[in-house]
């Protein structure tokens, strides 16, 4: 069976199951679809998807929206809010664009399977965490980010695979694969986003550049179903927030793909940093704040 169809086909079981569990939480608590303006974050969910699809990344500005305009009051709930609104709008991106698939299957199978395990044991963990711990997670996992979209932004990420010819990995650079990308998928759900990070790692175990983009983007597709699930059961997210942010960015992936053919994005992206390191610092004082 060809590779793209079995990603596909995982990627379509990842949707159904993850809308099913969703909804019906959301219809369980209907009566508390009320806290906060669903405009407003469909627009967040529109900007930040619609970056996220030409390179940008959507967990980190949406932390950083989510906290600007005071959309989720308790930071408990981002962790949750995050991995569930941004679950469709990266599902979507992921079956537009794994289109061609030149790693090895087992390579691909086995690191997607491994940021699966990751991001469902981070999230049984996360879950079970205060206010306070998540606010310091958060913000260090922010700062992490934003030292990440500088090295990306600088060209440093990239050339780390300058001269990688390899579409599969085997023996210990496998396992440090799979065990690299179970960490990540653990840190995603803390708030840190695998794309940045995945990439490093694949170009320094001596992946190809051809193979790395639908590793990332599989990875992160089926992961974050995959953790929702406990943020879910335990009712640890702002539900109006993801309605809005799953529309909007729906909206955002298909605009950006069908209408943006190029596009700079350097300046935006050295502004996105900027804020991200105020965002991270103002989280990171909250967290560090003794209770009165």
């Amino acid at each position: 069976m060809n590779l793209v169809l079995i990603i596909q086909i995982i990627l379509g079981i990842c949707l159904v199951y993850f809308t099913i569990i969703w909804l019906k939480d959301l219809i369980k608590n209907k009566n508390k679809l009320n806290d906060g303006n669903l405009l407003l974050s469909g627009v967040i969910g529109f900007v930040t998807n619609f970056f996220d699809t030409l390179g940008i990344g959507s967990y980190a500005p949406t932390t950083m929206l989510l906290k600007l305009t005071k959309y989720v009051k308790n930071d408990k709930l981002l962790p949750g809010t995050l991995t569930i609104a941004c679950s469709i709008p990266v599902l979507t991106e992921a079956f537009l664009y794994i289109n061609t698939v030149k790693v090895e299957a087992a390579t691909l199978l086995l690191l997607i399977i491994a940021a699966a395990v990751g991001s469902f044991l981070g999230s049984k963990f996360i879950s079970r965490i205060d206010e306070k711990k998540i606010q310091v997670m958060m913000g260090f996992a922010l700062i992490i980010t934003a030292i990440l979209m500088c090295l990306s932004n600088t060209g440093v990420l990239a050339s780390l695979g300058n001269g990688n010819v390899a579409v599969g990995l085997t023996g210990w650079k496998l396992f440090i694969g799979i065990l690299g990308n179970f960490i990540l998928g653990a840190l995603m759900t803390a708030g840190i986003g695998l794309y940045a990070p995945c990439m490093a790692m694949v170009y320094l175990l001596g992946l190809s550049p051809l193979v790395a983009f639908p590793i990332m983007m599989a990875s992160c597709a089926v992961l974050m179903p995959v953790a929702s699930r406990e943020f879910i059961k335990d009712g640890n997210y702002n539900r109006n927030a993801t309605i809005g942010i799953t529309i909007g960015g729906i909206l955002g992936v298909f605009v950006a793909v069908t209408l943006v053919k190029s596009m700079s994005l350097t300046l935006l992206t050295w502004l996105v940093i900027i804020v991200l390191i105020y965002t991270a610092i103002t989280m990171l004082m909250q967290g560090f704040k003794k209770e009165a």
